[in-house]
């Protein structure tokens, strides 16, 4: 018994250590050396997370390795693993904009795969498409489009989609393609909220004209029980996209109200 533990614990530290030197060849960016592992190596062994709870595939995604993350996809390295702030190594890749990482990484995955790691959160709530919007990867997001990612999902502390965070960016260009897609232009927040909401109350006339062709909904309430005109504040620009006939007061219209 002794003996088979010992051999045990034997085997545990030799993965520890062999993952170790993977590790390091890909942070030294030794790439050749690094492949030659990942080819030698189990996968379990690929999947050993440092101290960070980085895998060797967070590393090799953190410096654009992108010949290094195809071989550990190949190898099977898990796309589902988290570091120690909950990010996978396809956050990383969507928040800075790694394209080819991207691709590798979802290439060879069908939407009924892929889709649950797109919908991971972050421990700041923050899915992949929400990351890729804040920091303004367009092309990163017109790939999780074509790969199927579901456009309106919702951020795990208020419930934003990537169009409430375009709108919030002051990012048209953003919101245009958005919209384009036809993403939910009435999507609400957890406190109610629509993008056209936050437009006007961020004082943003081009985009809440943007929203409104596309058939945004002025009248919905958030949980304060105010319409996107409540927060318009008396700009000029913005009160002109509500025609006055579309000002209702309890719920009936003000238009042909008898006094």
């Amino acid at each position: 018994m002794l003996c088979k533990l010992v051999i045990l614990f034997l085997i545990i530290v030799s993965c520890f250590f062999l993952c170790r030197i993977l590790h390091l060849a890909i942070i030294h960016e030794d790439e050749k050396f690094a492949q030659q592992l990942i080819d030698l190596f189990p996968k379990e062994v690929l999947d050993i997370q440092n101290n960070l709870y980085q895998s060797p595939l967070h590393l090799a995604v953190y410096l654009d390795q992108a010949e290094v993350v195809r071989s550990l996809v190949e190898r099977g390295a898990s796309l589902e693993l988290q570091d120690r702030e909950g990010n996978t190594a396809l956050h990383v890749a969507c928040q800075h904009g790694q394209t080819q990482c991207v691709t590798h990484m979802t290439r060879d995955l069908t939407p009924t795969k892929l889709g649950p790691v797109l919908e991971m959160h972050n421990w700041r709530g923050l899915a992949c498409l929400h990351l890729a919007t804040l920091f303004g990867q367009h092309d990163v997001l017109k790939l999780l489009r074509k790969k199927g990612a579901e456009l309106n999902i919702q951020d795990g502390t208020s419930g934003k989609t990537p169009l409430h965070l375009a709108v919030e960016l002051h990012d048209v260009a953003l919101v245009t393609m958005l919209l384009n897609w036809g993403v939910n232009v009435d999507a609400a927040m957890f406190n109610g909220c629509t993008p056209l909401h936050l437009a006007v109350g961020r004082q943003d006339a081009h985009i809440a004209n943007l929203l409104c062709q596309s058939g945004a909904d002025k009248m919905l309430r958030n949980m304060e029980d105010e319409t996107p005109l409540d927060l318009a504040d008396g700009n000029d620009d913005i009160l002109a996209l509500f025609p006055f006939d579309d000002i209702q007061i309890s719920g009936r219209s003000v238009v042909g109200v008898n006094y």
